[in-house]
């Protein structure tokens, strides 16, 4: 087998005692990746249990397909970002998962352009097929656009209006052309800042808060009775979203007079606050810290 090897799943182990896959039982994984999840799903739901898996990665995707081979036809894999689930027209699942964080090609492959710590093409796109690079972007966005995802994916307010004017209508090829600019004009700050524009970037041309939003809004009603959908977080706007979506899918409707639950949720939370990953998993791997697990189970 060819690719990467050293990729970690974050919270393998709790997503599989939380989500409780079993025999026989059809899961759709949204976020493919390096089948690291996939393959501890496979194993738990044989000999015939069904698996179906998403990804916008090419590479990631072959790589999973070899990987997953010895699984034969229990296996159904789409080269599709998960905005476009409806568009798919699957059969309901006992377990839906997604896993939003990067797998570890995006970030320690410079080809794949997605790391301002060697010279890399600056693409930052999952499906390089298609939509428009960072280096794209740049180009054509204007100064507040600019501005404005600092603020909104990369929490950086104060300096935000700034690297709007010093990014916008430029053409950066790489990523070090990119951070050779920034170091330029914020100095000592830079070190600090260059994570959360790259990450302001990649959010802003795969538009994940919008396919987020679309998977929140398909997923839960993809679950047979019973069914339990899991997502894993690494960034706080993601882990809102999901907090409130489920939020709103447990809660039950009331009567406007009398207070009394009329309706009765179709969902409840399999747990009340997100789990995270303990001191040992974040040692092992420290790309976990920031991690936050939701689930919810179809009544």
């Amino acid at each position: 087998m060819t690719g990467p090897m050293t990729h970690i799943p974050v919270l393998e182990e709790t997503a599989l005692s939380f989500l409780k896959p079993k025999t026989g039982e059809r899961v759709l994984d949204v976020t493919l990746g390096l089948a690291g999840h996939a393959t501890r799903f496979l194993q738990a739901t044989g000999p015939d249990g069904e698996f179906v898996g998403l990804d916008a990665d090419a590479t990631n995707l072959a790589f999973a397909r070899e990987k997953l081979s010895i699984f034969g036809d229990r296996v159904t894999l789409h080269h599709v970002n998960f905005g476009r689930l409806p568009e798919l027209e699957l059969e309901p699942v006992d377990i839906l998962f997604a896993d939003l964080g990067l797998s570890s090609p995006h970030v320690d492959d410079p080809e794949r352009g997605f790391t301002f710590r060697a010279e890399s093409p600056l693409d930052l796109r999952f499906d390089q097929s298609i939509g428009f690079s960072a280096s794209q972007y740049i180009e054509h966005a204007s100064e507040e656009e600019i501005a404005q995802i600092m603020r909104d994916f990369g929490e950086l307010y104060q300096p935000a209006r700034r690297i709007g004017k010093e990014l916008a209508g430029k053409t950066f090829t790489t990523s070090t052309e990119l951070r050779a600019v920034i170091e330029s004009v914020f100095t000592f700050k830079a070190k600090s800042m260059l994570p959360q524009i790259f990450q302001a970037l990649r959010m802003a041309v795969n538009d994940e808060l919008g396919v987020l939003q679309t998977l929140l809004e398909t997923g839960p009603f993809l679950l047979k009775s019973g069914g339990r959908m899991g997502v894993i977080s690494f960034h706080s706007l993601e882990d809102r979203m999901v907090k409130q979506a489920f939020r709103a899918l447990t809660t039950p409707e009331k009567d406007p007079i009398t207070g009394k639950i009329s309706v009765d949720a179709a969902f409840e939370l399999v747990t009340t606050k997100a789990v995270v990953p303990d001191a040992a998993e974040i040692a092992a791997n420290p790309r976990a810290r920031s991690v936050k697990f939701r689930i919810l189970r179809r009544r």
